[in-house]
């Protein structure tokens, strides 16, 4: 039986605690697996944003979905294209892991070529939806209409306070082990981060430590 690795995104926390999106893209796979006899050998599910060309710095669970596939010499597997992004650049970035790539919606048929023709589209309908969107709200705020919600600085602002606290809480608790290694004699940045990713711990967002990471981390804990 064939084997792949299944992938699944949704772009904001909400949809990622109340399933929405997930499960559908889920059933989706497992219909497209079934039918062409395809064993899901893991599933990796992620909460994050597909925007940007630098998407994939940002999506640790998609490099370990890419790290599994290559290990087990077999494709990825997602329901739709753009849950892997909608960029361009991006899809091409993916296509350079030497990892191929499965759209169940699109079958077993779509090349590289019409993977890129695919996401060519997409990101050319996110760019025509964009400035409808402000070509409206441009018509609503001549009209006199007030747009935007009164209460969403303030609940940005908790948001981002309630990042900052969780960033501040886990350099915390990961300094004592930080100081252990420089008690050990490490004191290089690199050296640092070499040595935790030895130990397995993992940072933050759950990716493996570089000296710029370790920086970051020292910084914001002096």
């Amino acid at each position: 039986m064939k084997s792949a690795v299944a992938y699944l995104r949704v772009s904001t926390h909400r949809q990622g605690r109340s399933g929405l999106g997930v499960e559908a893209q889920r059933e989706a796979i497992r219909r497209f697996a079934e039918a062409e006899g395809i064993e899901i050998l893991g599933e990796h599910v992620e909460v994050e944003t597909g925007k940007g060309s630098d998407a994939l710095d940002r999506r640790p669970i998609l490099a370990q979905a890419l790290a599994q596939a290559h290990q087990r010499r077999c494709p990825i597997i997602v329901a739709k294209l753009d849950r892997l992004s909608r960029d361009v650049s991006f899809i091409a970035g993916l296509m350079a892991q030497k990892v191929p790539f499965v759209v169940a919606e699109l079958g077993t048929d779509a090349d590289p070529f019409m993977l890129h023709l695919y996401a060519a589209l997409a990101e050319k309908e996110r760019s025509l939806i964009s400035q409808r969107t402000k070509a409206a709200l441009a018509a609503k705020k001549a009209q006199g209409v007030k747009l935007g919600n009164p209460h969403y600085a303030a609940s940005v602002g908790k948001a981002r306070a309630a990042i900052v606290a969780n960033a501040d809480q886990f350099a915390t608790s990961v300094l004592p082990i930080v100081e252990g290694i420089q008690a050990s004699g490490v004191t290089a940045l690199d050296g640092i981060a070499g040595a935790l990713n030895a130990r397995g711990v993992h940072t933050r967002r759950g990716g493996k430590w570089h000296a710029s990471t370790v920086r970051n981390l020292l910084l914001r804990t002096a």
